[in-house]
């Protein structure tokens, strides 16, 4: 490594089991209130009550005691936005100089123009040192490999904390790839990353953000990819740049699964069957593929059939039991669990807790 340093609420459901269907596809797609607690640090740091600009999202306040709550992908762009605003700092008051509003604006402007991926990567790199000096951006490529590497000037726990820290990574990086992607008209996939820090609890989210092959306790980060990425065109003119800076920067958070077709579409399918499972093949044959090809193009995405198929049994299973009275055993079962010790199981690893015991936390009652 030494060589490469230098506005919704959670999901809702629409009715009961027939006047019920589970939701699912990009509006039932969730993330982890550890990206929410991270992205506020900056916002404590300076004294700020978060209450306002949450509710304001559309994030009930009182979820930010609750590790195992999830957030709608809107409700978090929403939140992206309006916290930027509030404090005149895109980049959260996660450093020591802000990234004043209009900054990722000039950030994509500068880089629409390149010619291929690996200049605008590059272009990206040096306008970030002014916006961002506290951080150092490069990326390279060795043989047939690629790959971006991260680190910090300056210590930025001592700015805003090891919650702040480690966002300060997860955007910075979500960012770049988010933004390089939409430059190159496709998903981008991460083959591995390697994050300078101690794996978070909301770890499990990484594998559908970035890739499954996410490592911790690096001493920068660092993400490997396919050097022939480098050598893409950028697609993008300046009609698709304005079209594309409505709702920016706040809309690359909508790219946490927008990005990523066949894991949305495996998705989709999986969510149309439920209770029922289908496997691989079936879900291949539904979409005219190989079974070889289904698991080729999700790798590609950074993702597994298993992961796919369990990020979407937890994202039910939360909107579930957050918005109905339905029992446990039958959540259980329309979540295509035969027995629910299984979904008892599953949802304990999820978030650390039982089903019940989740409902109760989110009904008020005592931890």
């Amino acid at each position: 490594m030494a060589d490469r340093q230098g506005r919704a609420k959670s999901a809702t459901l629409p009715g009961g089991r027939q006047a019920a269907p589970l939701p699912g596809g990009r509006r039932g797609a969730t993330v982890a209130m550890g990206f929410v607690t991270g992205m506020l640090a900056g916002l404590g740091r300076l004294g700020r009550d978060p209450g306002p600009v949450l509710a304001a999202a559309g994030i009930p306040p009182e979820s930010l005691a609750d590790p195992a709550a999830r957030v709608s992908i809107a409700a978090y762009a929403e939140l992206y936005n309006r916290l930027g605003r509030e404090l005149g700092d895109e980049a959260f008051g996660l450093f020591s100089q802000p990234m004043r509003v209009g900054g990722f604006e000039l950030l994509a402007r500068a880089v629409a123009g390149a010619g291929t991926l690996a200049e605008a990567l590059d272009r990206m790199a040096r306008f970030l040192r002014v916006l961002l000096p506290d951080m150092a951006v490069r990326v390279g490529r060795q043989g047939g490999q690629g790959w971006l590497a991260i680190a910090e000037t300056r210590p930025l726990a001592a700015i805003a904390g090891e919650a702040g820290r480690t966002f300060a990574y997860e955007w910075l990086l979500r960012l770049i790839h988010g933004l390089a992607s939409w430059l190159a008209g496709r998903g981008l996939a991460l083959e591995a990353v390697d994050f300078p820090f101690a794996q978070p609890p909301h770890a499990a989210d990484y594998g559908l953000i970035y890739t499954a092959r996410s490592a911790f306790g690096a001493e920068v980060l660092e993400a490997r990819f396919q050097a022939n990425l480098l050598d893409l065109p950028v697609r993008r003119d300046e009609a698709a740049l304005e079209a594309f800076l409505v709702g920016a920067p706040g809309r690359i958070t909508t790219l946490y699964r927008r990005d990523r077709d066949t894991v949305q579409r495996v998705r989709d399918l999986l969510r149309a069957a439920l209770p029922a499972l289908p496997g691989l093949p079936e879900i291949a044959n539904r979409l005219h593929v190989s079974p070889r090809s289904l698991h080729r193009r999700l790798a590609e995405e950074g993702a597994g059939f298993r992961q796919v198929k369990e990020a979407l049994r937890r994202d039910l299973a939360l909107a579930r039991l957050a918005k109905t009275r339905a029992p446990v055993a039958m959540i259980a079962a329309e979540l295509g669990y035969a027995d629910p010790s299984a979904f008892y199981r599953a949802f304990v690893d999820w978030t650390g807790m039982a089903p019940s015991d989740y409902r109760t936390r989110l009904a008020g009652g005592q931890r």
